[in-house]
């Protein structure tokens, strides 16, 4: 087969064609994402973040006790280990 010139136009055609409706598709798409995106103030979003920086430092506290709290567990636990290998 040979590549003529009215050929590769013809090519050239329907490959711009194909780009067009793929582009027009693309475009419904992204009005249809559009349309259901609903937008909010950024008075509510900081609101948001600022409560889950507040859930956070709580948190960081909560895990600091809890920490402590095993530290003296496995405090207790190694002093019975010591006392059971004495009476052992």
């Amino acid at each position: 087969m040979k590549l003529t010139p009215s050929l590769l136009k013809r090519i050239i055609r329907e490959e711009k064609d194909k780009l067009a409706a793929d582009k027009k598709a693309h475009e419904k798409d992204l009005l249809d994402a559009v349309k259901k995106t609903k937008e909010v103030d950024a008075d509510a979003l900081a609101g948001t973040l600022e409560k889950e920086i507040d859930h956070l430092a709580v948190l960081k506290i909560k895990e600091a006790r809890v920490m402590r709290h095993l530290r003296k567990i496995q405090e207790a636990k190694k002093r019975s280990a010591r006392r059971i290998k004495k009476l052992a």
